[in-house]
């Protein structure tokens, strides 16, 4: 007799993404849908809530059918639904947990809540089927920076975070002291590509012996400082500058950044006594972070496992919110309709 596939619908919108997916027994990725609000926030160098909250009042639902039809389900297939209602921005997130508070209302189907960060976890882990625990996860995204002592998809342990700007923030914020695109992960990504890493010394804050918690805003005032001066009152610099001076700075500024989470990453692996190191998040899709990570992993004796999301999961999506659901749904932790957003993860 064939068991019937537990179906989860996922819909995430804690920032700028418009997303929805249907996921089969947290691994069958059945459909996946994201509206990017790119274009709207590149002119503003960073995300613009009200903007945001706006795009994703007019697309939540039409990404959400579109999501059922590409997965050739209908609400009858669908045994949860799942969404990410931590953290993030409260404007955005309101509209996603609306919509799905709406539809487990009107489909008589459970409500899963879930914490955005966790499911980057999930990313990471998504169809593997050998996975040796203890992992220290990594999560590395425009507005979070953590470390997680991993033991199951519903027990991560928060091990330290960034106390002010988080490594993407800092990437947003050094692209445009440089006048490159947004978003600034990948633009400084590929300026760096032609530079020097060692070219400029910009400083490393690993806040004490052995913190887990993060800190970027430093390294990104000591970029602004090389580009205008200590005072702030001399030229920006930036204007003359060369291709080369640019690619230069790009690039030790992102080995500075790649460096604490490294060393960060290694002392969380140690602590732990980890055999497997998991990596997420929209900054997870830089190739030297996941090239040094690898070679970090590779270096231990006996060496660690690294299990990196795929790229097209490393920014946020539905996915990882519904694979996460299923895990919810199976051990029965349901919301109820009173379910609320939180700027903050509880």
């Amino acid at each position: 007799m064939q068991v019937k596939s537990v179906n989860i619908l996922g819909i995430e919108t804690s920032c700028d993404e418009t997303a929805a997916a249907v996921v089969a027994d947290g691994k069958i990725i059945k459909s996946s849908v994201i509206s990017s609000q790119t274009k709207l926030h590149e002119k503003y160098g960073g995300v613009v809530p009200e903007i945001a909250s706006r795009a994703h009042i007019e697309k939540i639902y039409p990404v959400i059918n579109e999501a059922l039809a590409r997965a050739k389900v209908s609400e009858d297939d669908i045994d949860a639904v799942a969404v990410a209602n931590q953290p993030g921005l409260t404007v955005a997130l309101v509209i996603g947990v609306t919509a799905a508070k709406t539809l487990a209302f009107v489909w008589e189907k459970p409500l899963i809540a879930i914490i955005h960060l966790h499911a980057h976890l999930q990313s990471a882990v998504l169809g593997k089927k050998e996975l040796q625990l203890p992992a220290a996860a990594l999560i590395v995204s425009g507005g979070h920076t953590s470390l997680y002592d991993y033991r199951s998809p519903l027990e991560p342990t928060l091990l330290g975070s960034t106390i002010d700007d988080a490594a993407g923030e800092a990437f947003d914020k050094v692209a445009n002291i440089l006048r490159l695109s947004y978003p600034g992960g990948p633009s400084i990504e590929k300026a760096a590509e032609s530079g020097n890493p060692k070219a400029i010394k910009f400083p490393r804050s690993m806040l004490g012996p052995g913190s887990l918690d993060f800190s970027f805003s430093g390294i990104k005032t000591a970029v602004l400082y090389y580009c205008r001066g200590q005072d702030m009152k001399g030229e920006d610099k930036v204007g003359s500058m060369t291709s080369e001076e640019i690619a230069d700075i790009a690039a030790s500024f992102q080995a500075a950044v790649i460096d604490v989470l490294i060393k960060k990453t290694r002392w969380a692996a140690e602590r732990i006594g980890a055999k497997t190191v998991l990596l997420g998040g929209g900054v997870a899709a830089n190739n030297q972070l996941r090239a040094r990570l690898q070679q970090m992993c590779d270096e231990t004796r006996p060496p660690r496992k690294l299990l990196v999301a795929p790229k097209q999961y490393c920014t946020d999506n539905a996915v990882m919110v519904a694979s996460l659901g299923y895990y919810k749904f199976k051990a029965k932790l349901f919301a109820d309709l009173t379910l609320e957003t939180k700027a903050r993860s509880s």
